[in-house]
């Protein structure tokens, strides 16, 4: 990871999400890049391939907790099996389209997560956050 470079990586099984999410990260201009997947084993896959290649890695995680296979705690029991020094430089992110109370304390307790936000992003959410 660059330091003047920043990327985020999306993982949202929803299209539609996933590119009104876009837009808005790409009219904000707050990263360089964007990575995209599909779902949360895909998102996964890319970091477990990537993972001796700091370049290729995300600054931050939008991760969505709605997804079938492998939802958003199902993605995080991995994530926290990664390399500390990956996980020290990444901040994970969670959307939600609906704020359930359950969801909610369950991500604000886990210590890799910084914020739930509700989706679709808000732009003054997502840079006051950054």
């Amino acid at each position: 990871m660059l330091e003047n470079k920043r990327t985020v990586m999306m993982v949202d099984d929803n299209e539609i999400d996933l590119k009104i999410n876009s837009k808005i990260i790409t009219i904000t201009k707050l990263f360089d890049e964007i990575i995209v997947c599909k779902s949360g084993l895909e998102g996964m896959d890319y970091l477990n391939k990537f993972i001796d290649s700091p370049e290729k890695l995300p600054n931050y995680i939008l991760l969505d907790i709605q997804m079938p296979d492998m939802n958003g705690f199902d993605f995080l029991d991995c994530y926290k099996r990664l390399p500390k020094q990956f996980i020290n430089k990444c901040q994970v992110i969670m959307l939600s389209s609906s704020l359930d109370f359950g969801d909610i304390k369950r991500a604000e307790a886990n210590p890799h997560v910084i914020k739930l936000l509700k989706k679709p992003l808000s732009p003054t959410e997502l840079s006051e956050l950054l």
